[in-house]
């Protein structure tokens, strides 16, 4: 097991190993990995959209066990009630009482797999759990385990049975990606790796355990963010309303989401400041799941991540150090 103290550059190189050990299981693109440690690491939940058989499962699965945690897996189907979600409180004739029986999410890593494919109401079963940690059956509040992770994955609207994910819950995700099929390359080497194993699935080994993890989560909380890039996060989620393409633009959950996650984003390089590719790099994941589009827009095909490139185009980056990640000197302020 890697330390539980961990500094920036710790924290950095503890990351790299967890997605290291995550990719001797599960062909994927790093970078895609990458995101979702760093909506891990700010604490955030993931949404996974890809069609079937691209691996989400496995993935979700890899990340508890690399991480040390807790996995649950729910999947969600059309008759799937909020109770089972939550969990229920159940009438024990030896003590002619009832008593509480915790649901499936009550574990660090809870993969609720097809989301989409279940009722709004029983989707809303998260809303809670999502935000606030915490789950209340018959008025009484129960809480989760800490860390408490959800990575959703749901398939593509277009599918029949699946039901859009309701604006509200979808702008809880801190980071909404997708795995893809795999390149030709890629192809090869998934071919390769069953050939050499004599089971169907592949494993990985714990990295971290689940105290490393919450110290992981604390450090993005040190990393500093200068003036000029937090006006930057701003203006670029002003930039979502004010576009004629878009109907709802990114709220103000979804800017302070765009600033912890841009944090991650740092700590994953290493420094202990923000800089203007930390946030370009992220704002597609972070941001285009929460817009909700013109019609004429949407018929027309447009994609949400096209939206958010198209911001990135047009707003003005601020000029920062990249050594020290601070704004650079005037002359005056040099004499």
């Amino acid at each position: 097991m890697l330390g539980m103290t961990q500094s920036v550059p710790d924290a950095a190189t503890t990351a790299t190993t967890v997605v290291d050990e995550i990719l001797s299981a599960v062909v994927a693109d790093r970078a895609v990995l990458e995101d979702i440690v760093a909506g891990v690491l700010a604490r955030g939940h993931v949404l996974l959209e890809d069609v079937p058989g691209t691996g989400k499962t496995l993935t979700a699965r890899s990340f508890a066990t690399a991480l040390g945690l807790e996995f649950s897996r729910i999947q969600f189907t059309p008759d799937l009630m909020p109770a089972d979600v939550t969990g229920s409180y159940v009438f024990e004739e030896e003590t002619a009482d009832f008593h509480f029986t915790p649901g499936p999410v009550f574990a660090n890593v809870v993969l609720a797999d097809e989301i989409n494919r279940a009722p709004p109401k029983t989707q809303s079963a998260l809303l809670e759990a999502m935000e606030e940690g915490q789950v209340t059956v018959d008025g009484e509040t129960h809480e989760l385990p800490d860390p408490f992770i959800v990575i959703a994955t749901q398939n593509p609207v277009e599918q029949e049975g699946t039901f859009e994910l309701p604006e509200a819950q979808r702008d809880r995700f801190m980071i909404k990606t997708s795995l893809g099929y795999p390149d030709a390359d890629g192809t090869r080497e998934l071919i390769d790796r069953r050939a050499d194993r004599d089971r169907p699935d592949p494993t990985v080994g714990p990295v971290v355990d689940r105290e490393a993890v919450r110290s992981l989560q604390q450090v993005p909380e040190t990393v500093t963010v200068e003036g000029p890039l937090r006006d930057y996060i701003g203006d670029l989620c002003r930039a979502t309303r004010t576009d004629g393409r878009v109907d709802v633009g990114v709220s103000p959950r979804g800017v302070q989401r765009l600033f912890e996650v841009s944090r991650a984003r740092a700590v994953l390089a290493g420094r202990e400041y923000v800089v203007p590719d930390d946030v370009k790099r992220i704002a597609a994941p972070a941001l285009a799941h929460r817009l909700v589009l013109d019609p004429e827009a949407s018929i027309q095909g447009l994609s949400r991540r096209a939206v958010i490139d198209s911001v990135l185009d047009t707003v003005d980056v601020p000029a920062m150090d990249a050594e020290t990640g601070a704004e650079p000197e005037t002359p005056s302020a040099q004499q």
